[in-house]
């Protein structure tokens, strides 16, 4: 067994990311040296701050094949949950920031994002399918405790009828257990709860302020004792490191009472490999090698391949094993499978009728 003890001084306890890459779209790029002059040494910057933004839109929009929605809407940007792997990191370099301690200190949380998702669901020729909040960073990061966006946009969507999907590593969703239950009710909600690990050490470091293993168990738990449809991803599958869990997650996930699961191999999208790999050196040193070897086989070679219909799964002989154990746990397991959601009772906003509705 590796040391659990960071040996890299980058390494903060209670963060994800060593260090901050540089932002790619900077005109310069500065870095440090020793002139051998004496500077008073700066203070780490490790304490959370928050910028708002008058969000201009709501939804965003994807054609990828490989995802189950082509709609999402994201109430923060940056997550404080501080997760290693995550593939959204990358995507705060668009705001002038790091996609290293930036991404997970400096967030982003949207104002009017309520009245802009009631003009664009109201406009001409909207069709109705659901809404995936998520789709980036985490609608249930600690943030929301303090904002509450996620559940008005769920109170807005129960207002009009709206179908919608969401996955998160956090209990927090179980304070707007009132309104899932509304919306299930009415067939107009799922959830995923997303699973990596049982090991409560190897989440400390790898997902630094998510629930814990147990909590999330807990969320599934209650989210289908209450009616509300809920699955589990098994994400990210990290080969050599979580990959040994596929099957005990699953098993920890349906006695819980998901309904679903589905799985996705471990990404390292631009910045995101860089980071991760330190990471890896940082807290599990001895099996770093064994560690990148596994991924880079089922990346032909390469750290990340972003082909539509290999990102998510990978290839080769081992991301197949992979592949296989899924299938043949979840079989055994009977997992029910998905309920479908309703887009027929939608109603736009200023429909007439509105006032009435059941």
């Amino acid at each position: 067994m590796a040391p659990r003890v960071p040996t890299s001084p980058g390494a903060r306890r209670g963060r994800g990311a060593t260090f901050d890459p540089h932002n790619r779209f900077a005109p310069t790029r500065s870095e440090a040296i020793d002139d051998g002059w004496w500077q008073e040494a700066v203070p780490e910057r490790l304490a959370t701050q928050v910028m708002t933004e008058a969000s201009r839109s709501a939804l965003s929009w994807n054609r990828s094949p490989d995802l189950p929605f082509d709609r999402s809407l994201n109430p923060y940007r940056g997550c404080e949950h501080g997760c290693i792997y995550c593939y959204a990191r990358p995507s705060h370099a668009y705001w002038d920031l790091s996609p290293g301690l930036d991404f997970e200190t400096r967030l982003i949380a949207r104002s009017g994002l309520v009245e802009r998702l009631e003009e664009e669901i109201a406009k001409p020729g909207y069709v109705c399918r659901p809404i995936n909040l998520s789709g980036n960073t985490d609608c249930y990061q600690p943030l929301e405790a303090e904002r509450g966006t996620t559940r008005r946009v769920l109170e807005t969507l129960l207002e009009y009828r709206h179908p919608v999907t969401l996955g998160t590593k956090g209990a927090l969703i179980l304070r707007d257990l009132d309104v899932l239950e509304a919306l299930a009710e009415r067939r107009l909600v799922r959830v995923m709860i997303s699973l990596t690990s049982l090991d409560r050490e190897l989440k400390r470091t790898l997902e630094p302020r998510t629930a814990s293993p147990e909590a999330r168990l807990k969320v599934i738990r209650r989210l289908a004792e209450a009616g509300v449809p809920v699955g589990t991803l098994i994400s990210p599958v990290i080969p050599g490191l979580t990959d040994h869990e596929i099957e005990h997650l699953l098993e920890a996930a349906r006695e819980a009472g998901a309904i679903s699961a589905s799985w996705m191999l471990l990404r390292l999208p631009r910045e995101v490999a860089p980071l991760f790999e330190d990471w890896l050196r940082a807290h599990y040193p001895q099996r770093a090698d064994k560690v990148m070897s596994l991924i880079r086989q089922c990346r032909g070679g390469a750290d990340y391949d972003a082909r539509f219909g290999q990102r998510m799964r990978g290839e080769g002989v081992f991301a197949e094993l992979l592949a296989q154990r899924f299938a043949k746990c979840h079989r055994r397991l009977g997992f029910p499978g998905d309920v479908s959601l309703d887009t027929s009772a939608f109603r736009a906003p200023g429909a007439q009728g509105d006032l009435f509705a059941p």
